[in-house]
C-alpha cells in the first residue's frame, strides 16, 4: 500500500504545470519544470514522467523510496519540498572520480536520443551520475580525448568547452533521471527554475548529500524532490499574492509525508509553545511566516 501512495504522489506532481523536480546532490542538481502551455509527450515505455522540447523526466520508483516533506523558515519566508530518499545502502550510483564514457544511452528518455553517447562527468557523487550526452561527433571525439580526467582539473579546459557546446545533460539515480536541453547557463540562478542544471565545484567539495537545513532522516540519503508551487512565490522566485489554497494543499502533504515530530513541534509552536532543536526552530519560523500571510499581514 505505501508503494502505491508513493507512486500516486509522483503521479499527481507530474501532472501540476507549477510543480517542479529536481535530482541530484547538494551542489549538482538537475531541475525541470513544465510550463502551462509547454507540450509535453508521455513516454515510450513504462516509466513515469514525459519529455517536452526542453527536457524531460524518466521515473522507475524503487520500493524503497520515502517521500519526506518538510518546510524551512528563515527571516522572510519560508521553503518547501519533498525529498525523495533511499537508504543510503541502496541509493549509490557508479562513483566514477573520472570522465568515463558510458556508451550509447539506451535508457533515454525520447527514442531518438537513444543512440547518443554518454559521458558520465565523473563528479563521485553518492546517490547520482552527472553525465553528458551528445551525438555531436566533434564533441564525442573532444570526451573521448579527456576520458580518465578529471573534469575540474586545472589543466583541463573541457569545461569551459562543454559550456560552450550545452548539449544534453543527463542526471541519473536509482529512481529515475532527469535530461535538460536547453543550453548550459553562466549564471546557475538566472531565468525560471528549469529546466536547467548547476554544477557547483565549491559546494561539491563539502561532500554532503544535502544541506543542513534539510531534515533528512538518519540513514536515509535524497536523491531528489518535489518543489510544489509556493504560496507566496512563482517559478522564478518572484513575490506573488499568497495562494491559500496552495498553503493547504503541502500543509495536507506535510501532514502525510512530515516527520511527525517536526509536526508536532511546528503546531506548539502556533499555540505560543516554546519549541528545542534546530529544525524545530526552523518549523516554528515556518509557522509565523505563514500565519502572516493568513492573517493577511504580508
Amino acid at each position: 500500500m505505501e508503494h502505491e501512495a508513493v507512486a500516486s504522489l509522483l503521479a499527481s506532481a507530474l501532472d501540476d504545470p507549477f510543480t517542479t523536480w529536481s535530482l541530484g546532490s547538494f551542489g549538482a542538481v538537475a531541475s525541470l519544470l513544465c510550463e502551462p502551455e509547454e507540450v509535453a509527450m508521455p513516454l515510450a515505455d513504462a516509466r513515469m514522467g514525459f519529455v517536452t522540447a526542453r527536457g524531460a523526466i524518466a521515473l522507475a520508483p524503487a520500493t524503497l523510496l520515502r517521500p519526506v516533506a518538510y518546510e524551512t523558515g528563515f527571516a522572510f519566508g519560508w521553503n518547501h519540498a519533498l525529498a525523495l530518499c533511499l537508504p543510503r545502502d541502496a541509493c549509490a550510483m557508479g562513483r566514477r572520480s573520472v570522465v568515463t564514457e558510458l556508451g550509447p544511452d539506451r535508457e533515454a528518455a525520447g527514442i531518438g536520443h537513444r543512440d547518443h553517447i554518454l559521458f558520465d562527468l565523473g563528479l563521485n557523487l553518492l546517490a547520482v551520475d552527472a553525465c553528458i550526452r551528445t551525438g555531436d561527433p566533434a564533441l564525442i571525439d573532444l570526451l573521448r580525448s579527456r576520458a580518465g580526467r578529471e573534469i575540474f582539473n586545472p589543466d583541463n579546459k573541457i569545461a569551459a568547452q562543454l559550456v560552450a557546446a550545452g548539449p544534453h545533460r543527463v542526471f541519473v539515480t536509482r529512481i529515475g533521471r532527469i535530461e535538460v536541453f536547453t543550453p548550459i547557463r553562466a549564471d546557475p540562478n538566472s531565468g525560471s527554475v528549469g529546466p536547467r542544471t548547476h554544477i557547483l565545484p565549491h559546494i561539491l567539495r563539502l561532500g554532503r548529500t544535502h544541506p543542513a537545513t534539510a531534515p533528512i532522516p538518519s540513514g536515509w540519503v535524497p536523491c531528489g524532490a518535489i518543489h510544489p508551487p509556493h504560496p507566496c512565490r512563482d517559478g522564478a522566485g518572484r513575490r506573488i499574492s499568497f495562494q491559500r489554497a496552495r498553503y493547504e494543499a503541502f500543509q495536507a502533504l506535510l501532514a502525510r509525508w512530515g516527520d511527525p515530530d517536526l509536526v508536532a513541534a511546528k503546531h506548539a509552536a502556533i499555540r505560543g509553545e516554546a519549541v528545542v532543536g534546530r529544525f524545530a526552530r526552523s518549523a516554528r519560523r515556518a509557522a509565523e511566516a505563514q500565519e502572516a500571510c493568513l492573517r493577511g499581514e504580508v
